[in-house]
């Protein structure tokens, strides 16, 4: 496994990250043992970064991610934790809170769910509208000083926010969805990541499965599957979708890989700044994923696959509507 620094103040970590959060019900039941197994062949494959939130299932996905860790040494992994989403019983989102009393308490719940005794990267999962980012990341930062954070990180937000926040405090990496079908980013917040040396760190690499070569217009999602809530999977557009992953599937053809792995290699290309993190559940999707970082594109290999699937040419949000408003960038 190829490594990357995550910006110029971040960690070295593996080419590739995995997102924990479909292995605590989002996309429906997950099977906990094989979500554990999955942890396993990852870090056994050479992945060391590992993303979670404290909000995944209220604290179900970080002590999930506690128990596959359990007896492995501390500095053969990194755990990128987003904070802040406050939930209510059942499905209820609450808003953000990014107060820096809230900050140190979301950690201390952290560090013991997780049972360790610092994370590597930390970040508000979304910007708080209340409270300035300063004050936010001033409260990691104490974090950091105390040896409970090494690393500050960020998760949607606009360029200008980031460069607040590296103001205060030199910032790793933004984590952000990216994907073929999520190209906001490139814009303006790429370029201002660059021009302060910070590191991305991509999910929805796969579009939650929609351009995993997998999805088809037949198939729904089960219940407590987020996706049947999703604009791009609904009816009329999920089929305008699956012909774009279509005209992708004769790229992969020619190149001999699958849509997946030709999906992920296309974000890793995009720069060695950036590392995808892919939100595998079992080891078979996991096992899939591993090869695209060994995937060398050309640039006739981007050139077919940007006539495949020009920017701006899915249908729908990537979010539903109640959520877009609170993101740094748009689809």
């Amino acid at each position: 496994m190829q490594t990357r620094n995550l910006g110029t103040t971040g960690p070295a970590v593996s080419a590739l990250g995995l997102g924990a959060m479909g292995m605590s019900g989002v996309y429906g039941t997950a099977d906990r043992a094989e979500s554990i197994a999955t942890v396993h062949a990852a870090l056994e494959s050479g992945v060391t970064l590992i993303d979670t939130g404290d909000f995944y299932a209220m604290g179900h996905n970080e002590l999930l991610i506690a128990e596959a860790l359990r007896g492995r040494n501390r500095d053969s992994y990194q755990l990128s934790v987003k904070f802040g989403m406050l939930r209510g019983p059942g499905p209820q989102f609450g808003g953000t809170d990014g107060r820096p009393e809230a900050v140190k308490n979301f950690l201390a719940y952290s560090l013991t769910r997780l049972g360790t005794d610092h994370i590597d990267i930390y970040r508000p999962a979304r910007l708080d509208p209340a409270v300035p980012i300063e004050e936010t990341v001033g409260a990691i930062k104490e974090m950091i000083d105390a040896g409970y954070v090494r690393h500050l990180g960020l998760s949607e937000v606009d360029a200008a926010t980031i460069r607040r926040a590296h103001a205060v405090h030199p910032v790793a990496d933004l984590q952000i969805e990216y994907s073929l079908i999520s190209r906001a980013v490139e814009a303006d917040i790429l370029p201002a990541l660059r021009e302060l040396g910070i590191g991305l760190t991509a999910y929805g690499v796969l579009s939650r499965g929609l351009i995993s070569g997998h999805w088809s217009a037949a198939r729904t999602a089960d219940p407590g599957d987020s996706r049947g809530f999703s604009p791009r999977f609904s009816s009329g557009n999920v089929e305008h979708n699956l012909a774009l992953v279509e005209a992708l599937r004769r790229v992969a053809d020619v190149k001999g890989c699958t849509v997946a792995q030709l999906a992920i290699a296309w974000v890793s290309a995009q720069g060695d700044d950036i590392v995808p993190l892919v939100g595998a559940r079992t080891r078979e999707r996991l096992a899939e994923a591993l090869p695209a970082t060994e995937l060398v594109l050309t640039a006739d290999d981007l050139a077919e696959i940007e006539k495949a699937v020009p920017p701006g040419s899915a249908r729908g949000d990537r979010y539903p509507s109640a959520f877009m408003s609170s993101l740094g960038a748009g689809n």
